[in-house]
């Protein structure tokens, strides 16, 4: 099914990813390494990072290093609800560019653990598409790896994905 003429969409839930290479390794996901090895299955019609602001330190830089790597990144501000609870997530979004793209695409490379996502891999399968799963293992919805037509488990090759060691004090 991989060559040139197989139509390839990258979709990426940045928090996702970020908050897992934090948490596992207390490192930084190469997003370059990501779009390149995502791009091996066909010709990339689109790719998508979707992140959210959050008003922090070298945050434009982050962004704009997506932009760089050949991402089109899309940002949603960070919800802050009284009483302090803070919520940012483009789940419904990411599901709805993908469901909109669908016909376009032979092959969806979403690059996300989150297994909130399973119902749309199978509706995405339903209409034809070849659905990949790019995450880190441990921190991935069994549920969604299930579902999967096939999985990059990340952690399998976590020094290829992941840039430095993010420091502590």
């Amino acid at each position: 099914m991989e060559n040139n003429l197989t139509r390839v969409g990258i979709f990426v839930d940045v928090q996702n990813l970020y908050y897992s290479a934090r948490n596992l390794y207390k490192s930084y996901v190469n997003f370059s390494k990501i779009r390149a090895l995502a791009g091996n299955h066909g010709k990339i019609v689109r790719s998508i990072a979707y992140g959210i602001k959050a008003d922090i330190n070298k945050e434009e830089n982050f962004f704009d290093a997506l932009k760089d790597a050949g991402f089109e990144v899309k940002l949603k501000d960070l919800q802050i609800f009284p009483g302090g609870m803070k919520k940012g997530d483009w789940d419904v979004g990411m599901t709805v560019d993908m469901i909109r793209m669908a016909p376009k695409l032979d092959i969806v490379v979403l690059v996300s653990g989150d297994g909130d996502f399973a119902d749309l891999i199978e509706y995405l399968q339903n209409l034809g598409v070849f659905v990949i799963v790019m995450s880190f293992g441990p921190s991935s919805s069994s549920r969604l790896v299930e579902k999967a037509d096939a999985l990059i488990d990340m952690d399998k090759d976590k020094n290829f994905f992941l840039l430095k060691k993010i420091r502590t004090k």
